[in-house]
């Protein structure tokens, strides 16, 4: 179905739906993910896939028995994984819900609901394991409307399907529902465009280099063009489908590996590509560009708190998300760090550039180094950088650094009480007296407030304290002792000096 908008002249295609798979752990989602890519991937074509991948198409037939296509997502389900779940569910059109009827709902059944839901991604509940002995669908469904998920035919519009991952049962029927939602939705796209859309995972090999597995959200990519994914550029002299055959063409919905970045792009990041490398290269240019005068223009003014920038270099992208893991585990409500960039690979001119914007920036990188340009560029800006290699040693300096920056209180700290027995002299600014320490101590060089029948007339210093007629340092409870004190309050006998040290904590 082809549909023509009159204003931009172009033709919107109706695209396959991108799916992610979501839930608690063990409930079911790598079983359900395994069934459908073993009986819906063209016989001969299935066998050919020989390791794990993170997205694959596909094909199930409607109701008027048409090959439709749909992209799945492959998105880890541990707790550890959360950002990856929020970065599918921001990638994928329709998420699915998986729920075991054995376990029923669990916390990361909620945490992948409220991502499903900030996302605003259509969903589907799966309600898996119906074929195990303790399966209790009823109660799994109660649960779930308990939980605020409102159910079709229990007060909501959500729609659901009972299925077993293990035995097939249900699949074809949630297969027709994602079709179903899919044409609610009317997902379209223009594939005479060049391609935008998400890197779902990167990593290094160390035969062919950085590669990266994106899943096309509109247009066309060809062989011959550029592509950029935050600050990563490559070309596409080899760009391969999800079974790992070379391709020359692809097109929206489409999952496709790309051979040959310059640098490790971040999963999750979004990308565009271009006809020309003059015209990625000026898009990456203007990246960098937004960047920076997004943090010069942002300097944390609506921060009631200290704020450390931090940026992050790593070697490779799980590290980047365990670093901003441990940063978050040391913010405080008096001073927190500030991630303002992160990326794969050698601190750059950019990197110092970014961080060097305000004072305070600091980067830390884990498995890198600093490329020559950057060394000599730090000469004349002074960041603050710090190498690591052991993951507690970061932390260990972070830590330390969190102390040593965070705002200092002055703390009024009362040590003692002396009252005024008898005035023996005074000079200009200076008073002699003999008292009697009630309370604490009395120590040398401290501070004084000078209470008069409960009202406070005046502020003070004790010079110097005697004790016998011998100076001391200070005086304890209960002893009498010879004072000379600094104020220009004149003091009387029955007055009490309260003593203070002023210090920052």
């Amino acid at each position: 179905m082809n549909d023509k908008d009159p204003q931009k002249n172009i033709i919107k295609t109706k695209r396959p739906p991108v799916v992610v798979v979501m839930g608690h752990v063990d409930h079911g989602k790598s079983t359900l993910l395994d069934y459908i890519r073993k009986t819906n991937i063209v016989a001969g074509e299935a066998g050919g896939i020989t390791q794990h991948i993170s997205a694959y198409e596909v094909n199930h037939k409607d109701e008027n028995k048409n090959d439709r296509k749909i992209t799945f997502l492959d998105t880890p389900g541990h707790e550890a994984f959360s950002k990856m779940r929020e970065r599918g569910a921001m990638a994928a059109d329709i998420a699915i819900l998986v729920v075991s009827a054995e376990d029923s709902v669990k916390a990361q059944t909620i945490e992948a609901y409220n991502t499903i839901i900030e996302s605003k991604t259509p969903y589907i509940v799966a309600i898996n394991k119906i074929d195990r002995p303790n399966a209790n669908v009823e109660k799994t469904k109660m649960d779930l409307v308990e939980k605020g998920i409102y159910l079709e035919g229990l007060g909501g519009d959500i729609s659901y399907v009972m299925i077993s991952a293990k035995t097939g049962a249900g699949i074809n029927d949630l297969l027709d529902m994602i079709i179903l939602v899919s044409d609610m939705n009317d997902f379209t796209g223009n594939n005479e465009i060049p391609a935008s859309g998400f890197i779902i995972e990167a990593n290094r090999d160390p035969k062919r280099g950085v590669t990266a597995t994106c899943v096309i959200k509109n247009g066309t990519i060809k062989s011959g063009m550029f592509v950029v994914a935050g600050t990563a550029l490559v070309t596409t002299r080899i760009m391969e489908n999800f079974m790992g055959k070379i391709i020359k063409e692809a097109t929206f919905s489409s999952p496709i590996r790309l051979v040959g970045f310059e640098s490790l792009p971040q999963v999750g990041s979004s990308f565009e590509s271009f006809n020309t490398k003059k015209e990625a290269e000026a898009y990456i240019e203007m990246i960098k560009n937004e960047t920076i005068n997004k943090c010069k223009n942002n300097q944390f003014e609506n921060e009631t708190k200290k704020i450390i920038p931090i940026l992050i270099k790593t070697d490779v992208s799980g590290t980047v998300e365990a670093i901003e893991k441990e940063i978050n585990k040391l913010n405080n409500e008096e001073i927190c760090f500030k991630i303002i960039g992160s990326g794969i690979g050698a601190i750059n001119e950019s990197d110092l550039k970014l961080a060097g914007i305000n004072k305070e920036g600091i980067i830390v990188g884990f498995g890198v180094k600093m490329d020559n340009a950057s060394k000599d560029l730090n000469e004349s800006l002074g960041v603050n950088i710090k190498l690591f290699d052991i993951i507690y040693k970061l932390t260990d300096w972070l830590k330390e650094l969190i102390e040593e920056r965070r705002p200092r209180q002055e703390i009024k700290e009362i040590i003692g009480e002396l009252k005024v027995l008898k005035i023996f002299g005074e000079t200009k600014g200076k008073r002699v007296i003999g008292g009697k320490v009630i309370k604490g101590r009395i120590a040398q060089g401290s501070n004084i407030k000078i209470i008069r029948r409960d009202f406070e007339i005046g502020t003070g210093k004790i010079v110097e304290l005697q004790l016998n007629k011998i100076k001391v340092k200070e005086v304890l409870e209960d002893t009498e002792c010879g004072a000379l004190i600094e104020t220009k309050v004149d003091v009387s006998s029955g007055d009490i000096l309260e003593s203070f040290l002023m210090t920052l904590k």
